[in-house]
């Protein structure tokens, strides 16, 4: 190969979803002139998100064959459907993690490292941030390169990696925030930030929050469909803060218990609730009720948000396994993308970050987790109670086999 292709919009489109389905859906690959519409124009996991018809992207994709970046073939089985294979692959000669990137980066455009590792979940498993980087640079390296890094903008934390296949969509330029930066002292570090801000600030939070599902008629009914779920079976809220939820969850029957990283805010829990159940332990390595074979509900209520964009899939991992089949996953977060860094916090000062995750992604690790009939909710920010982000839920299942 004595140069790159090079990619117009649609072109990255219709190969970067190529590559995402052959790994994502190989049942149904290669896919049909349908599916692959589908693809391009699929909300999650894709920016900007486009609308293009079916007559676009069969010409799109007929244009790629002649030079040689797809292959159409027909159906094995079945009607006679032409269906879409990418070669771009085999093309450039792409390893498997240098594969996942590339195509996170068609689809989604320039990243910062810790964004294309959560991004790259589904398709290469990186096992931390230096291997995302290192497979970059391999990348950069080549005679050819594939990609290039781009210079730090005000207000972003980390450099971005961008494809050089083709222009960058407009959106690209926007700054984006690597919320691995929450991280960047070590995980452990910032664990005990955490652990030293709620502590500080426990009984000011409590008191200020521990009547508040009173006034959130959404939240409550969410917890009331959690409650009707478990029927009076084992539910486990991880992240408990002062015990609110996981009482509201008992006084409607369910054998609620609470956990929180947070020894402060357990003894709140413990004084402004007695007769629950709190203990101090980490959502990370949450176990299964010692009364039954799983949870019928866990719930994360707003307990991942310090948590950096790479860490979601391990810890959301960790809140399924203990899953009763059948059993619940209910999450509640600040929506967005962006980091915000407290200093001060009901009258107490602390060196806190809060992490706004984007839904998109966060649905696409609820759905890498295996769980099904996803439901998610985004609620806008409600002025009397001085809200400034969206809050966003999300209800999933975990199958029954």
């Amino acid at each position: 190969m004595s140069e790159l292709p090079v990619l117009d919009q649609l072109d990255q489109r219709i190969l970067g979803s190529l590559l995402e389905k052959q790994i994502t859906v190989p049942a149904a690959y290669p896919l049909t002139a349908n599916a692959l519409r589908s693809a391009c124009n699929q909300t999650s996991n894709r920016d900007p998100v486009v609308d293009y018809d079916e007559a676009t992207v069969v010409q799109g994709a007929r244009s790629l064959k002649e030079r040689g970046l797809v292959r159409i073939v027909w159906a094995d089985t079945g009607r006679r459907t032409l269906k879409y294979h990418q070669t771009l692959e085999e093309v450039l000669g792409l390893e498997p993690d240098e594969r996942a990137l590339l195509t996170v980066l068609l689809l989604r455009g320039a990243q910062a490292p810790g964004e294309l590792r959560t991004r790259a979940e589904r398709l290469h498993g990186f096992a931390d941030r230096e291997q995302v980087e290192e497979c970059l640079r391999r990348m950069a390296a080549r005679p050819l390169p594939l990609v290039a890094e781009l210079e730090r903008r005000a207000g972003q934390h980390d450099r971005r990696w961008v494809h050089l296949l083709g222009p960058a969509p407009q959106a690209e330029v926007a700054p984006a925030v690597d919320l691995d930066a929450v991280i960047a002292g070590g995980a452990e570090e910032r664990d005990a930030r955490v652990r030293a801000a709620y502590d500080a600030v426990a009984a000011g939070y409590a008191a200020a929050v521990a009547d508040e599902l009173a006034s959130l008629p959404f939240e409550t009914w969410l917890l009331d469909r959690v409650a009707d779920h478990v029927a009076g079976g084992p539910v486990m809220e991880a992240g408990t803060g002062p015990g609110h939820v996981t009482a509201y969850l008992a006084d409607r029957g369910a054998d609620a218990i609470g956990i929180d990283f947070s020894p402060g805010m357990i003894e709140e829990a413990r004084r402004r609730f007695p007769d629950g159940s709190y203990e101090v332990d980490d959502l990370r390595w949450l176990s299964r009720p010692a009364s039954a074979r799983g949870w019928r509900a866990v719930l994360a209520w707003f307990s991942l948000i310090h948590l950096a964009g790479s860490e979601l899939p391990e810890a959301i991992a960790a809140l399924v396994r203990p899953l009763d089949p059948g059993g619940w996953l209910v999450l509640g977060l600040h929506a967005g993308a962006e980091i915000r860094h407290v200093e001060e916090w009901f009258d107490e000062q602390i060196d806190l970050d809060f992490v706004l995750h984007d839904p998109g992604a966060v649905l696409d690790v609820v759905e890498a987790a295996g769980l099904v009939d996803i439901e998610w909710y985004v609620r806008g920010p409600l002025d009397e109670r001085c809200e400034t982000v969206q809050r966003f839920y999300v209800i999933a299942r975990k199958p029954q086999n």
